[in-house]
């Protein structure tokens, strides 16, 4: 597992992706009618390059977990996911829609049983999935590949946002460490007090996490074949004007508003609405 956040705690992270493996492996077990081992390889310095049809597989986490994570599959890769959930027998085909869909809802399933297991860890986690053609601005904190199988060629790419790897991070208590005897509560003073002690503290460890922020100025659905189109000199409308407000992004969600201002010879943002955090 690589960390490109020196302050993170890489076990929690390799943990986190462990439990993708596994669901990986019980639902294609489940699919195949027997086992299909799944393990994790680190990830490489160089990423690979970039290929015309490849699918990118966004996991938005909420609830006990919040950020993301994205699975990178080659053209073949989504094939082969594709032909799996539909019983077919492999064959090199070239890489259709279709495939993107069935890969899609493969890893939907997959997630589900994630979610399950992540529950014992960090408490109840949903999964929200969606594919895109490209990857998502935010930068990863860490990645991994996950091979399918015993052939390591049959891998996905695995990277995860700062943010959801900082929410990975689990304080231990005094009851997880051995040797170590959890402190007696005195019934003179109310549960709250240390309670709200513990969550400030665990916080403060969070505060040093480096997370990749986005300005969107807009955006717009274009059709196939207008992106085919795109050439230098190109113009693209959005769908907000020049007096509305631009967003501030954080892993995908809107985290404030503001107004575009130069500062030094750079763009910059005077935040005028943050977003609330519930």
């Amino acid at each position: 597992m690589s960390t490109a956040d020196p302050g993170m705690d890489p076990r929690e992270a390799a943990a986190y992706v462990q439990t993708w493996a596994d669901a990986f492996s019980q639902a294609l077990a489940e699919i195949a009618g027997s086992a299909v081992p799944c393990s994790i390889l680190p990830e490489s310095a160089q990423p690979p390059t970039a290929a015309e049809g490849e699918l990118w597989i966004i996991a938005a986490s909420s609830g006990a977990l919040r950020g993301e994570m994205r699975l990178r599959l080659a053209p073949a890769v989504t094939v082969r996911l594709a032909q799996l959930l539909m019983s077919e027998p492999p064959s090199e085909v070239e890489v259709t829609s279709e495939h993107h869909e069935a890969a899609l809802e493969l890893c939907r399933q997959v997630a589900g049983l994630a979610a399950t297991a992540q529950k014992a860890k960090w408490g109840e986690t949903q999964l929200h999935l969606e594919a895109s053609s490209a990857a998502p601005s935010w930068p990863a904190s860490s990645g991994a590949w996950l091979c399918i199988g015993q052939d390591t060629a049959t891998r996905i790419q695995i990277q995860i946002s700062a943010a959801l790897a900082a929410s990975l991070r689990v304080e231990p208590t005094a009851a997880d460490q051995p040797g170590i005897e959890p402190a007696p509560v005195a019934t003179a003073k109310p549960a709250a007090s240390p309670q709200r002690h513990d969550e400030k503290v665990n916080f403060d460890l969070l505060m040093d996490v480096e997370l990749g922020v986005t300005l969107r100025f807009g955006s717009r659905h274009l059709l196939l074949r207008e992106v085919l189109d795109l050439t230098s000199g190109s113009v693209i409308d959005l769908d907000r004007m020049v007096q509305e407000p631009v967003d501030l992004l954080l892993d995908g969600r809107v985290l404030a508003r503001g107004e575009i201002v130069v500062m030094g010879g750079n763009y910059g943002l005077r935040v005028t609405e943050v977003a609330p955090t519930s």
